[in-house]
C-alpha cells in the first residue's frame, strides 16, 4: 500500500512538472476595441491577420526563452524562470536603436498565464473641487503628495503547445535622408489645429455612420462655431490595394469621398490616418512605397487632415530616417493638388522639433500615447514639454496628443486642468469624447470660449514654466495683448499658488480675468494668487491697466 502510495504521488510530481513547461504559443486577447492591437468591433472589417499578441515560449525544466510578438514588432524574451506557480522573465526590446529591458512578472495555471507588465512613470491621485479663493499679495505655503503609478495586467492562454518556430529575422532596414532644402511649407496651421478624432473613444468600431453623426453633432452642440472644425478618422479605416496599388477603404468606409462631401457640406473638414510603414500600429495597409499614390487618392477623396504614424516603420526604416520618411509623405502631399494638414505621431523621438517643419510638418507629437487618467495627463503636459517652446509657432506646432476631457476617467476639475494647459501649450485641440451624447458640463469645458482664445492667440508663442514649489506650479504664455497665467495644483489637496510680477516679466498694474469662472479679479502690481483645487487651475489673463 505504502509503495503505490508513493508511486502515486511520484506521478503527481511528474504530472506537475510537465505542467510546467511553458512550451507554446500563448496569445492575448484583448477586448474588442481597445488599444492599437484590438480586433474591430464593428460588423464588416476583418481584423488584419497580423493583429495579433503572442507570447512564444520553450521551456527546459524551470527555465524558459522565446520572443513576444505585437503585429509587426517581435521582442527576445530571456532569462525566463519557473517558481512553482509563479513566473519571470526579460522582454528585450529595441528604441530608437536602444535596448531596453523589462522584467515581466506572473501566474501559470494550466494552459492560462496571468502577466503583469512593470508600470511606467507617472503621477497618480484624485480630488474635486471646482471653487478657488482668490487676491493679489503672498499667500502661505503649501505642500502635498503624489501616488505610484499601476501595472498592467494581462491574460494570455495557451492555444498550442507545439515548440513555437524561431523569432523571425527582421527585414533589412533601409536610411532615406530628407531632401538637402527640406518640403516647402504649406501654409496651413496659421494657429493650432482644433476638432475631433475618433481613436479615444471608439478605437476601431469606428465607421463612415459614426462620423456622420459626430459631424451632425459638432454643428448640433456648437462645437464647430467654438473652433472645433476637423472630424479625424484614426486606424482601422483601411482596406486592401487594388491592381493598380491605390488604396481602398474597408466595409466600415463604403464610400469615403462621400463622406467627404457630407463632413464638407456641414462646414467641417475630414481627417485620415495612415503610417511611412508597410502597416499601422492596428496592422492595417500603411503608405510604405506608396505615398505619392496615397497622397493623390487622398485628394481626391477630399481629405484635409493626416496624420501620419510611425508604427511599423520601424521594421524598414533605421531611426535617423524619421526626418526622411516624413519629408517624403510631406512632399507628396505638397504634390497631391489639395491642400492637407500634415500632423506627424511619431512620439517626439529624434529631437522631431528640430526637423518637423522641414518634413511639411503642421504639428508634431512630442511624447507617447495619452490615457484618460490624471497620472497619464499630467505626465505629458507638465513634465514633457519643458523646452519644447522654441519649436513651436505658426504653420508648426508642439502636439502633446489628443484631449481626454469627457471619457470618464478623470473629473471635471482635472478636464479643466486639461484644456487649460493644453491651451497654455499652444497645443492642438482634438476632442476624442463621444460628441453625440456629451454632457452639458464637458461640453462647457469644451466650448469654453475665453481658454480656446489662449490656444488660438495670434501672438503664436507657445507657453512655459516659470516656478515649481512641491505641487504648485505657475506657467505663462505671452499673448496678444496681455499674457495668461496658468496656476496649477498638481497635489491631492487644496494649496494656494503665486505668481509675483518679477518671475511674470511685467511691471506696472495689471487687472487680472479668470478665465473658468468668467469673472474679473480686480488689479495689483506686485503678485497675483489664489487657493487652487486638488488636480485644479486657476487661469487668468493678465491685462495691463
Amino acid at each position: 500500500m505504502r509503495l503505490r502510495l508513493s508511486a502515486a504521488i511520484a506521478l503527481v510530481a511528474a504530472h506537475s512538472l510537465c505542467a510546467a513547461d511553458l512550451t507554446g504559443k500563448w496569445v492575448v486577447a484583448p477586448p474588442a476595441g481597445t488599444g492599437r492591437g484590438a480586433a474591430p468591433a464593428t460588423p464588416g472589417a476583418p481584423p488584419p491577420a497580423n493583429n495579433e499578441v503572442a507570447y512564444y515560449l520553450t521551456g527546459k525544466g524551470d527555465t524558459f526563452i522565446g520572443y513576444l510578438s505585437q503585429g509587426q514588432n517581435n521582442s527576445p524574451i530571456t532569462d525566463g524562470k519557473i517558481d512553482g506557480e509563479s513566473v519571470t522573465f526579460t522582454v528585450l526590446r529595441s528604441v530608437n536603436g536602444n535596448d531596453v529591458r523589462a522584467v515581466y512578472t506572473g501566474k501559470v495555471a494550466a494552459n492560462s498565464l496571468t502577466i503583469t507588465i512593470p508600470a511606467a512613470g507617472g503621477r497618480g491621485g484624485g480630488g474635486r473641487g471646482r471653487g478657488a479663493a482668490f487676491g493679489f499679495g503672498t499667500p502661505p505655503d503649501p505642500n502635498a503628495p503624489a501616488a505610484p503609478p499601476q501595472p498592467t495586467v494581462q491574460v494570455a492562454n495557451r492555444v498550442s503547445a507545439a515548440p513555437p518556430p524561431p523569432m523571425p529575422l527582421p527585414p533589412t532596414k533601409v536610411h532615406l535622408d530628407p531632401p538637402a532644402g527640406g518640403v516647402k511649407s504649406n501654409g496651413l496651421a496659421s494657429a493650432p489645429p482644433m476638432g475631433w478624432n475618433s481613436w479615444n473613444k471608439f478605437q476601431a468600431r469606428v465607421s463612415d455612420a459614426v462620423v456622420r453623426e459626430v459631424a451632425d453633432a459638432m454643428v448640433k452642440n456648437g462645437m464647430r462655431d467654438a473652433g472645433y472644425v476637423y472630424v479625424n478618422i484614426d486606424d482601422t479605416w483601411e482596406g486592401t490595394r487594388d491592381a493598380q496599388g491605390n488604396i481602398r477603404s474597408n466595409e466600415k468606409f463604403p464610400d469615403m469621398k462621400g463622406l467627404a462631401d457630407y463632413v464638407h457640406s456641414k462646414g467641417l473638414k475630414l481627417g485620415i490616418y495612415s503610417s511611412p510603414g508597410p502597416k499601422t500600429c492596428a496592422g492595417y495597409e500603411g503608405s510604405y512605397q506608396h505615398e505619392a499614390q496615397d497622397a493623390k487618392t487622398f485628394a481626391q477623396w477630399g481629405i484635409d487632415y493626416l496624420k501620419y504614424d510611425w508604427c511599423s516603420a520601424t521594421q524598414v526604416y533605421t531611426a535617423d530616417s524619421q526626418p526622411g520618411a516624413y519629408a517624403k509623405m510631406g512632399q507628396a502631399l505638397l504634390d497631391s493638388g489639395r491642400s492637407i494638414l500634415y500632423s506627424l505621431c511619431q512620439y517626439g523621438q529624434v529631437e522631431v522639433g528640430t526637423w518637423g517643419a522641414k518634413a511639411g510638418g503642421n504639428a508634431w507629437r512630442t511624447t507617447g500615447d495619452i490615457s484618460d487618467n490624471w497620472a497619464s495627463m499630467s505626465n505629458i503636459g507638465f513634465d514633457q514639454q519643458i523646452g519644447r517652446e522654441k519649436f513651436a509657432g505658426a504653420g508648426h506646432w508642439n502636439d502633446p496628443d489628443m484631449l481626454e476631457i469627457g471619457n470618464g476617467g478623470m473629473n471635471d476639475t482635472e478636464y479643466r486642468t486639461h484644456l487649460s494647459l493644453w491651451s497654455l501649450l499652444a497645443a492642438p485641440l482634438l476632442a476624442g469624447n463621444d460628441l453625440r451624447s456629451v454632457a452639458p458640463d464637458i461640453l462647457d469645458i469644451l466650448t469654453n470660449k475665453e481658454v480656446i482664445a489662449i490656444d488660438q492667440d495670434v501672438l503664436g508663442e507657445q507657453g512655459i514654466r516659470i516656478s515649481k514649489d512641491g505641487d504648485a506650479e505657475v506657467w505663462v504664455r505671452p499673448l496678444d495683448g496681455g499674457i495668461a497665467v496658468g496656476l496649477f495644483n498638481r497635489g491631492a489637496t487644496q494649496i494656494p499658488v503665486t505668481a509675483t510680477f518679477a518671475k511674470l516679466g511685467i511691471v506696472g498694474t495689471y487687472k487680472a480675468r479668470d478665465l473658468w469662472a468668467h469673472a474679473d479679479r480686480g488689479a495689483g502690481t506686485d503678485a497675483v494668487w489664489a487657493n487652487v483645487p486638488p488636480h485644479g487651475v486657476v487661469l487668468l489673463k493678465l491685462t495691463r491697466q
